[in-house]
């Protein structure tokens, strides 16, 4: 376990460094950050890859340079997106022993370290890298409900308990009560949202022939605890309207007839729909469906990346609800429905209402929820930590001259 004496002498170290070579700001200069996270080569059964990459293609856009290290997990090999990229460093790696010296040499060369949730070996790699005075250490949680919830039964294998203080700063792809719980019940420090977001390079309107035009889709990987939701909002519609095309996207979902999973006839799935045809997906749907985690409802304020995504689109959204949606989008710009009739009114609604709905998400998805948008809130949170952390070296200093004095 971590002691603070240690951290206090490690945080002295770093920004005694850092305030000289950056001149008081991280932000003047370009930053050198390594990523350690669960996957950004594929967007297969899992949701962290295309936020990555949207919020690294704006780092780099911006000047920055990112290392991201990825465990080369069998999974995720068989259906990766790509083995490298223009915007980053992309380091594969078998086990982490393969790479821990390669590693703690690019982290010690660093501006800025994040660790990130669902990492392989999360919690040992941290071990590791807090040792290491430079950088400044950020985590970055993307499944925050969840983390919360497993800590509150013992540690996890991407993060344990004591490790959550020792981190300069903690970031949140969920808000409200979850960051005042990290703050207040865990200790962590500079604690700052940083949700979803959508790269508009990648999701933006296309023509799609009319054969391929289905009613409404649903994409997301298949869950237990929200197919409940996806049977009263998704199939039980399809059942409604058999003569309407409808669409379901998404991994690990049962064959049919599996169990109690019965998809109707008139619903066409796929496995997966990689990042570079979302946009076709959204484009060819009169609507498309946002269900929340379980989870990540009970906490709230926890906006999925496909509802950017499909706003980018210009597709009109319809959405379960959740604590703090009003905060991401109003009524006017999407629908919120809680049962199979609300879903089947919606897509009945005039054409010009689902237009407009549309129009008015997609305005203020561009103007508020791009990649570009989060990557500079989280150049913001980094340089909010190196400046709390800077007021503590100070603050330190001028105890220990009250104290050489007092001794005097």
């Amino acid at each position: 376990m971590f002691r603070r004496p240690f951290l206090f002498c490690r945080q002295q170290h770093l920004f005694a460094g850092h305030l000289t070579r950056k001149q008081g700001c991280l932000g003047i200069l370009a930053v050198k950050l390594t990523i350690f996270g669960l996957t950004l080569s594929s967007s297969w059964g899992n949701g962290h890859a295309t936020p990555y990459r949207a919020i690294l293609r704006a780092l780099n856009r911006m000047g920055h340079q990112v290392t991201f290290f990825e465990k080369d997990v069998p999974y995720y090999a068989k259906r990766r997106d790509f083995q490298s990229c223009g915007y980053c460093d992309l380091m594969l790696y078998s086990d982490w022993e393969s790479v821990r010296d390669e590693a703690l040499r690019v982290v010690a060369k660093s501006d800025v370290v994040i660790t990130a949730s669902y990492l392989p070996e999360g919690a040992r790699i941290s071990d590791e890298l807090l040792e290491l005075k430079n950088p400044l250490h950020l985590f970055y949680d993307l499944d925050t409900p969840i983390t919360l919830g497993r800590l509150a039964h013992g540690d996890v294998e991407y993060l344990r308990r004591d490790q959550i203080p020792e981190f300069d700063a903690y970031l949140s792809f969920t808000g409200g009560r979850a960051i005042r719980e990290l703050e207040q019940h865990w200790g962590a420090r500079n604690v700052s949202p940083l949700y979803g977001c959508v790269d508009p390079e990648v999701h933006f309107r296309v023509d799609i022939p009319k054969p391929y035009h289905c009613k409404m889709s649903y994409m997301g990987t298949y869950a237990p605890d929200r197919q409940r939701k996806v049977q009263e909002l998704f199939l039980d519609p399809a059942a409604a309207m058999p003569s309407e095309v409808f669409v379901l996207a998404g991994s690990m979902y049962p064959r049919n007839g599996e169990g109690d999973f019965h998809c109707p006839h008139n619903v066409r799935r796929y496995e997966h729909v990689g990042p570079h045809d979302h946009a076709a997906l959204y484009s060819s749907s009169g609507a498309t469906l946002n269900i929340t985690r379980a989870e990540m409802a009970a906490y709230g304020h926890c906006p999925s990346g496909r509802l950017f995504e499909a706003a980018a689109c210009g597709t009109p959204i319809l959405t379960d609800e959740w604590e703090g949606l009003d905060e991401f989008f109003s009524t006017d710009e999407i629908f919120i429905v809680r049962d199979t009739a609300d879903v089947r009114q919606a897509l009945m609604s005039d054409g010009a209402e689902l237009k407009s709905r549309a129009e008015a998400a997609r305005t203020r998805t561009l103007e508020e929820h791009t990649g570009e948008h989060r990557a500079k809130e989280l150049v913001s949170a980094i340089e909010k930590a190196c400046g709390s952390m800077a007021f503590t070296r100070e603050e330190t200093r001028e105890l220990e001259e009250q104290r050489i004095g007092g001794a005097k």
